[in-house]
């Protein structure tokens, strides 16, 4: 695919540090044991979905709020490495960079607790002082790890001025779906799909009816990723299951954000709705044969090859 200008993509979201432990059981309460391994990775669904759309080759404006700890000048220091623009990536005095301590048994469930930190300091008024270049962006993505007003807010912002918006609303939450009555991409999975549209999510049938009813509020576009199943995408104009790549999987983490992150890169330099996605699925499954998040996401052109070897002469 020949690339043209690059689009430009703002995230109104989150920043975590991901603080991983490995070991082989669980300690009890007040218990102390020795572990295997631990891993400490940049993370937070602003964060990846920023990386991934920057790998796809797109601009990335990061609008996002950090602690003043010491995970603070790391988290800004790597966006910078990435390419990232951080001029609305700011220090937040007396709160902690968000941090999610994850622990990992050999079985490979895990227990995850996720401390908001300064991602709950996002403000409206962060968004209006980062209006110039949000103005400027072909598409804003938001996610849940923020305050919710300042989801609601962005996307007014995004329908006053004309801009795409794209909202991945997780972790899932109950929301006023009223203030996504204008809204172009509304990106959920199963489970989010569940909790804000009220019905579970079996397999496609169950996607469509939970689409249909959410493109009711006036919702112009959802579209629900279904992991191995590929996604869903419903408008006005119907709905189309978008299947799935086969893969050799080995870690699912952050294979939502790399859709989205991907998606919007792709819908941005002109793609229909759909091929944007049928790209965005593969560019998922395969950050999941690499181990973590940020770190397992495909360069562009990276992804162009696979893409080239599954649709020869395309």
């Amino acid at each position: 695919m020949a690339l043209m200008t690059p689009p430009t993509i703002a995230v109104v979201g989150s920043a975590n540090i991901d603080l991983v432990t490995f070991t082989h059981v669980f300690p009890k309460p007040g218990e102390t044991i020795l572990a295997d391994k631990f891993d400490l990775g940049f993370g937070g669904k602003g964060a990846n979905q920023a990386v991934a759309a920057r790998l796809c080759g797109a601009h990335i404006v990061m609008v996002a709020r950090v602690g003043n700890d010491l995970f603070g000048p790391a988290t800004i220091e790597n966006f910078r490495l990435q390419g990232i623009d951080t001029s609305h990536v700011r220090q937040v005095a007396g709160v902690s960079t968000g941090v999610a301590p994850i622990f990992v048994d050999e079985t490979g469930q895990n227990r995850i607790l996720v401390v908001k930190g300064a991602n709950d300091k996002l403000r409206p008024a962060d968004v209006e002082a980062a209006a110039e270049p949000l103005k400027k962006a072909d598409c804003i993505l938001l996610q849940f790890e923020i305050p919710l007003e300042t989801v609601y807010h962005t996307v007014d912002f995004a329908t006053r001025n004309n801009i795409r918006c794209i909202v991945n609303p997780a972790p899932g939450q109950p929301v006023d779906l009223q203030a996504f009555s204008n809204l172009d991409f509304l990106v959920p999975n199963e489970a989010e799909t569940e909790t804000i549209a009220g019905a579970p999510v079996r397999d496609v049938d169950d996607a469509e009816k939970c689409a249909n009813k959410l493109l009711n509020y006036g919702i112009r576009n959802v579209l629900i990723t279904l992991g191995a199943s590929g996604s869903l995408l419903a408008s006005r104009d119907g709905v189309r299951h978008i299947p799935a790549f086969a893969v050799d999987a080995v870690d699912s983490t952050g294979a939502g954000d790399a859709f989205i992150g991907s998606f919007a890169v792709f819908l941005s330099e002109g793609l229909s709705a759909f091929d944007a996605a049928s790209r965005a699925n593969l560019y998922a499954a395969l950050s999941t044969t690499g181990i973590g998040t940020q770190k397992s996401f495909y360069s562009r052109e990276s992804f162009e090859a696979e893409w080239a070897a599954r649709h020869p002469g395309s």
